[in-house]
């Protein structure tokens, strides 16, 4: 079996963010950016992947095509460890996080979709087996920067039988106004982007613990600086969750020594795809540390996602953007109903991304002009 083509496909989907700003903007979402790769063999199997991208990202598209695409034409494809290693190692001096690691992330989730078609088996039963059928979904807010707005999308997410959600509002008032028009049923994380000092990280922390928080996500900025996170989670009154931002089992392991973190956020489109979660998710039980991926992908890295929580012996919610697509790209599968996603039981991935999305919305480049 060999790989005959890599393809990448850059779609901006219409959505809506059900009141949330853009903050590059300050305009409300109008499209949703999803970046494909597929991987093309001479036994007509195809494999898609998803690599983490926003704002039109051709760049990160070019970086596929020029630097990683043409290193798998005549591989074989069923060689996943071999494939990701000699892509990392020879195109290290390219960044080690970033778009060359969304790039090798989206790589290894399609040569999977492709190992299960063959197989014949979903994904799931190759990681571990299935463990539940359906996952808990959390509603992963954007930004409304109001407690107007937050208090709306708390009611609208909770009349869609959302039962756990997490807020990326950075004001204090905003923030407990959710646990206020939630309850004290509702699970609410709070994740607030990086901006904060260390000492401003506590002082939040205490300032926001009647808010029952679940977790406090990514507070200090730099996101490297473990040793800040570590403070604040000693020192704060939150558990501490991150990692999102990682780009390997090595970034966690720096974590985990340093005693960072109690929640591990892999991103499965941004940090080496399903085998570097497998590492991670390994080395994470080791240190007891929990893991529950960060997911903010629509297509195959949604649903890599949803196999690899799926297959947990203690599955993990599942993130989802609160988006409103009139079409998603992997279809309705994809959507949760009150509040639960069923995991895909056909071979792979378990479906490929619509066709018929993929003809209305592909963004050819060639046509692109920058606003």
């Amino acid at each position: 079996m060999k790989i005959t083509k890599v393809e990448t496909i850059l779609l901006a989907v219409p959505c809506s963010s059900n009141g949330a700003i853009r903050p590059s903007t300050g305009r409300s979402w109008s499209a949703f950016d999803v970046l494909l790769v597929r991987i093309d063999t001479d036994e007509g199997i195809s494999g898609w992947g998803e690599a983490f991208g926003r704002a039109r990202d051709l760049p990160l598209k070019a970086v596929i095509d020029a630097h990683i695409a043409p290193k798998l034409i005549g591989q074989d494809p069923t060689r996943i460890e071999a494939i990701k290693h000699d892509l990392e190692f020879r195109l290290h001096n390219t960044g080690r996080i970033g778009g060359i690691a969304y790039g090798i992330a989206a790589v290894d989730i399609a040569l999977w979709d492709i190992l299960g078609k063959r197989a014949g088996l979903p994904l799931h039963q190759l990681i571990g087996g299935l463990v539940t059928p359906e996952l808990p979904v959390y509603a992963s807010f954007l930004r409304y920067g109001s407690v107007e707005g937050v208090r709306g999308a708390v009611r609208k997410a909770l009349a869609e039988g959302y039962r756990h959600i997490k807020l990326h509002e950075i004001g204090i008032a905003e923030n407990l106004a959710a646990r206020e028009e939630a309850g004290p049923d509702v699970a609410i994380m709070l994740d607030v982007n990086c901006p904060w000092t260390v000492s401003q990280s506590i002082d939040a922390a205490h300032r926001l613990a009647p808010g029952r928080f679940d977790w406090l996500e990514e507070p200090v900025w730099p996101p490297e600086n473990y040793g800040g996170l570590a403070e604040i989670r000693r020192k704060g009154s939150l558990r501490v969750a991150a990692g999102e931002n990682a780009g390997s089992l090595h970034d966690f392991k720096l974590m985990f020594d340093a005693g960072a973190i109690d929640v591990a956020q892999p991103d499965l489109a941004k940090a080496g795809g399903i085998s570097e979660a497998l590492r991670i998710d390994a080395l994470a039980e080791a240190h007891g540390v929990d893991v529950v991926p960060h997911c903010a992908t629509f297509g195959p890295g949604l649903l890599a996602t949803i196999h690899f929580n799926a297959s947990r012996r203690r599955p993990p919610l599942l993130e989802r953007l609160y988006f409103a697509f009139d079409e998603h790209p992997i279809g309705a599968v994809a959507e949760p109903v009150d509040g639960f996603v069923k995991v895909p039981t056909g071979p792979g991935l378990g479906y490929d991304p619509d066709p018929k999305v993929i003809e209305r919305y592909r963004v050819n480049p060639a046509e692109f002009a920058w606003t």
